[in-house]
């Protein structure tokens, strides 16, 4: 049995879009547990009644955030989203099978996925992590050889040194990347060059790599950290380990929502507002959770919601956030269509 493991948060109607692409393109005995962090009870309870075979678990503090989202809906007040389930994520991976699949309720996939004849290639490989999807158009310095018709094997060119002086480079301490900038040794991507260890989105890992990239980290999302961890582990195990991706792109996110506004800053739109008139009307059936895909929710579906449940000025705002949202990525060369 391989575990695939959902991280959620308050986006039901993507959550539903997820789950369903799981069944539909993942072959083998596997099981799906969704590491929920206080989507309301009621949004989770109709997920329940349409997947009765996938497990929900929840964040110590479920509670308190459904309780901020009431209030932020009547009141305003802030939801704070740096807060983020950490420990449940570990103690579940600490549970799971040996490789197990992560992801996000906003991912969804979009090709087959054979996991019974994946796990046996990458264990006998050393790959500690197989990803699922690269949507950057910039592209990998680092080594790749073809492994099997679909998958292709990662060999990172990546300095990498004691953990001090990784710390030093990452943060220009004493001005040791500056440096290495004007010598002409790094560049502007070099930094994401470490991203090859890493999976933002969705990948098939080994347990114990993902426990490693995430030790000392228990407070928030510390994508550095995670790097300079997998470096860590990689300096160490570089003669035997190998990492891997897909050659074709096997899913696909959303650049038109947010769980909250704490990451993607445009204006005053209000995205928990968003997301409740677009959770009601997938509880009441009025939204088609799987409209266009396997693309992503067409706008025409969200806007079909938003004029009837809002007015122009809070449309208008929300094209004004997805555009501010996808420049952000357009901008580290990631394909935002």
């Amino acid at each position: 049995m391989i575990d695939i493991l959902i991280k959620s948060f308050n986006r039901p109607y993507y959550l539903d879009r997820c789950i369903t692409s799981i069944y539909q393109n993942v072959k083998g005995n596997f099981s799906i547990t969704v590491l929920d962090d206080g989507t309301p009870e009621k949004y989770i309870k109709r997920l329940q009644s349409i997947y009765p075979n996938v497990k929900f678990i929840f964040s110590d503090w479920a509670n308190e955030k459904r309780d901020a989202i009431k209030n932020n809906l009547i009141t305003g007040s802030p939801i704070n989203g740096f807060a983020i389930p950490i420990s449940l994520w570990k103690s579940e991976v600490e549970k799971a099978s040996e490789y197990f699949l992560l992801t996000e309720d906003d991912v969804w996939l979009t090709e087959t996925i054979d996991l019974q004849l994946l796990i046996p290639v990458l264990k006998n490989k050393n790959i500690p992590l197989l990803k699922i999807g690269w949507i950057s158009n910039r592209k990998i310095r680092s080594e790749i050889n073809e492994l099997t018709d679909e998958i292709q094997i990662i060999k990172p060119k990546i300095f990498t040194a004691p953990k001090f002086i990784m710390n030093a480079l990452f943060a220009n301490r004493f001005k040791i990347f500056s440096l290495l900038y004007r010598l002409r040794l790094v560049d502007n991507y070099t930094k994401s060059d470490y991203w090859v260890l890493n999976a933002l989105l969705i990948g098939i890992y080994n347990k114990e790599y993902w426990l490693k990239l995430w030790s000392n980290l228990d407070k928030k999302v510390d994508e550095v950290g995670q790097l300079k961890n997998a470096v860590q582990w990689y300096r160490k195990n570089k003669k035997k380990a190998n990492f891997a991706k897909f050659k074709s792109l096997k899913m696909k996110t959303t650049f038109k929502t947010s769980a909250t506004g704490s990451y993607h800053l445009a204006g005053d739109f209000d995205i928990n507002k968003f997301n409740h008139l677009i959770n009601e009307a997938w509880y009441n059936d009025e939204f088609d959770a799987l409209n266009n895909f396997p693309n992503d929710i067409s706008d025409e579906e969200f806007i079909k919601i938003l004029t009837k449940y809002s007015d122009q000025n809070f449309i208008n705002a929300w094209k004004q956030w997805v555009n501010h949202f996808k420049i952000q990525y357009i901008r580290q060369q990631v394909d935002v269509d």
